[in-house]
């Protein structure tokens, strides 16, 4: 059971770090520590997915409390169900990005609020450690089938003005949104090509992860190939989008946080927008230049959906592909990202690469990993480094000085630092890498998401 309880989810190998037995222990302490009357369960195509859905909705209704079970979905489907249904909580059964071997839950509260390790999460995780049996009610639950896929694409284009016809290559990777997105694509006057829609959860193409350059390559290619205005990649379950422009280059998704910032405060001026920490200069700049107010954020979804929830922020951004909307419930939606992406095409009547030419101002490193023995003594060295920067310590270190700034985190589960920097031109850039890998010490790694 080695620390499949993370900060944001639960994640881990099947069936030798989570099976059918722990899934039925964490439904049961879901009711009891969320205090549930009626749960939303939803989950993705992985291969243990029925296995693990029957014990954990079996543990539930013994608890007493009912489910309404949606079937297979992406992410923002549960979540979409989860607010418009008043249920009082729901439970995903997915690992995201990660690979086939891999499965987990993403739980979240009325209304669809988060709920991460510091609010839920470690709570469940003692129960279910515990040996204790559980006390199963006299009254079970009752378990509905409801589908609203329909329903739930009609509440996503009621959100964002009708695009123009596109050209469009969209690559889902095997993965949930190979099932969910045809409904939706029904509606749009674009002509699609797509790419590895088979809903398959061993992956047989690539992971579904879009951060990793390697998964963006076949969509690339294919964006070249027929001559597309933009490519769209997914990950497993439906929660992050990564754009390809239409020369088939990689669009930074903190260009498209600022691209999608100058949007929303169009038509709510004065609102915050929120973009994490890693994110690039531009966001900010952008922020202001249209009269919003500029927000950073910790990294994960979690620290985010909060944090908009308690400034009313109406967008946000995360390099890792999640954008995420006020009008979804604050939720992280890949589909809306890409309706929203098509919108502006359609308005500004120019390409990607155009409209996303005058935001690439400064020159960024992208996430560097490294492998380091001691995370903490790499970070007391970078404090002391640059005597007279501004430090924040909100999410790893963040170092403003001058030209240049960097962030470096901690990875949660490895002995990894990964730095993102940024200067304001390519020489400087280069310079306070070289500086900053100096610093750290280690040896590079390769990229785990």
């Amino acid at each position: 059971m080695a620390g499949i309880f993370k900060a944001y989810d639960i994640r881990g190998i099947y069936p030798s770090e989570l099976d059918e037995k722990l899934a039925s222990r964490i439904g049961s302490a879901a009711v009891q520590v969320l205090g549930a009357k009626r749960i939303v369960v939803g989950r993705d195509m992985r291969q243990s997915g029925p296995s693990l859905r029957q014990a954990l909705i079996d543990a539930i209704v013994a608890g007493g409390c009912d489910v309404i079970d949606i079937g297979e979905v992406g992410t923002p489907t549960l979540y979409y169900a989860v607010a418009s249904l008043a249920a009082d909580a729901g439970i995903m059964i997915t690992a995201s990005h990660n690979p086939a071997r891999y499965n987990g839950f993403k739980l979240c509260g009325k209304g669809a609020t988060p709920i991460s390790y510091d609010t839920g999460i470690a709570d469940i995780e003692r129960l279910a450690r515990s040996e204790t049996p559980f006390a199963t009610s006299d009254s079970p639950g009752r378990v509905t089938e409801q589908g609203l896929l329909a329903e739930y694409h009609k509440f996503l284009l009621g959100l964002v003005p009708p695009s123009k016809p596109f050209k469009l290559v969209i690559d889902t990777g095997n993965g949930m949104m190979g099932a969910v997105l045809p409904g939706l694509l029904a509606n749009l006057p674009s002509h699609v090509t797509p790419l590895f829609f088979e809903v398959d959860g061993s992956f047989p193409n690539h992971e579904p992860n879009p951060l990793d350059p390697r998964n963006m390559r076949d969509l690339q290619a294919k964006v070249r190939e027929v001559g597309a205005d933009l490519g769209i990649a997914f990950d497993g379950d439906g929660d992050r989008a990564m754009f390809v422009d239409e020369r088939g280059e990689l669009a930074p998704s903190d260009q498209i946080t600022a691209l999608l910032a100058d949007e929303f405060l169009a038509k709510e001026p004065g609102a915050t927008v929120i973009y994490d920490l890693r994110s690039s200069w531009v966001v900010r700049d952008e922020i202001l230049r249209h009269g919003g107010k500029p927000l950073e954020s910790r990294v994960g979804h979690s620290f985010i959906k909060r944090s908009m929830r308690e400034t009313h922020a109406i967008f946000a951004g995360e390099l890792s592909g999640h954008f995420y909307f006020r009008d979804a419930f604050y939720t992280d939606n890949a589909e809306l990202a890409m309706l929203w992406v098509l919108a502006v095409l359609s308005k500004r009547g120019q390409s990607l690469s155009q409209v996303l030419r005058p935001l690439a101002c400064y020159f960024a490193t992208g996430e560097l990993n490294f492998v380091v023995t001691d995370k903490e003594s790499c970070l007391a060295r970078l404090e002391k480094a640059f005597p007279g920067a501004e430090v924040s310590w909100l999410d790893g270190i963040t170092i403003r000085l001058g030209d240049w700034w960097c962030n470096v985190r901690p990875s949660n589960t490895e002995p990894v630092l990964r730095l993102n920097l940024e200067a304001r031109t390519e020489s400087l850039r280069e310079q306070m890498r070289r500086e900053v890998e100096r610093i750290i010490g280690g040896s590079p790694a390769t990229a785990h998401h």
